[in-house]
């Protein structure tokens, strides 16, 4: 994908990635807002990743979130018009980049049960799915409810 362009999200884009989400990504959850976007990448400036093509239109996104311990995969959208020319596969290659460089040594991803065209995206980037894990949740906040 040579018009493709992959960088790190800054706080302009923010109110951008949260509308794509809107259009792009399957559900949401209690962090999709600005606050949780702003901490998220405050924390660490390079995990918020974006696709951008020759017109500088945001057609993709990936967490790449590495806390030292593990890579943990969030938020892989792909915008629904621009799927399958290989924009989810340059995120995913740019966030492996990047947690090798940390001294990451295994990604994980949040993926739906429900969303199948996830699974055949994620099974031929590689990933496949650990029957032995569960998700375990719990809301933090009143708010999270």
């Amino acid at each position: 994908m040579n018009d493709l362009r992959i960088r790190a999200a800054t706080p302009a884009d923010f109110d951008a990635v949260l509308a794509f989400w809107k259009a792009a990504a399957e559900g949401t959850s209690i962090s999709d807002d600005r606050a949780g976007v702003e901490r998220l990448v405050a924390r660490d400036p390079e995990s918020l990743m974006l696709a951008e093509d020759a017109d500088g239109a945001l057609v993709g996104t990936v967490i790449a979130g590495f806390d030292g311990w593990r890579c943990h995969l969030y938020r892989l959208a792909v915008h629904p018009d621009r799927r399958r020319r290989g924009i989810g596969g340059a995120l995913l290659a740019a966030a492996e980049e990047r947690f090798v460089r940390l001294g990451g040594r295994r990604g994980d991803a949040m993926v739906l049960d429900r969303n199948e065209r996830a699974h055949h995206a994620w099974r031929a980037a590689g990933y496949a799915p650990e029957p032995q894990w569960s998700r375990w949740v719990k809301p933090l906040t009143a708010d999270d409810h």
